[in-house]
């Protein structure tokens, strides 16, 4: 669901703001929203069970990776 949302700031950054729209042909509440998306990656998300929320991220820790491999020896070693 969308909602609106006021902010107050400077002038300046809103021209910025809208040419930087305009040269990524998007919206400035599309930027806004991405950039709080990717700031906020560690908070939790009120939508998700609280187990679910407690591994958002998990995997953004440098050098982690997951591959089909690591999650089928996983599914063995817990369900065989």
């Amino acid at each position: 669901m969308q909602t609106k949302l006021t902010l107050r700031v400077e002038e300046a950054l809103v021209r910025k703001a809208k040419l930087l729209a305009k040269k990524r042909g998007t919206s400035v509440s599309r930027i806004f929203g991405d950039y709080i998306t990717e700031q906020a990656h560690e908070l939790p998300d009120e939508d998700l069970p609280q187990v679910t929320a407690s591994m958002l991220g998990a995997l953004r820790k440098e050098g982690a990776t997951v591959s089909e491999a690591d999650y089928q020896e996983h599914l063995e070693a817990r369900y065989l």
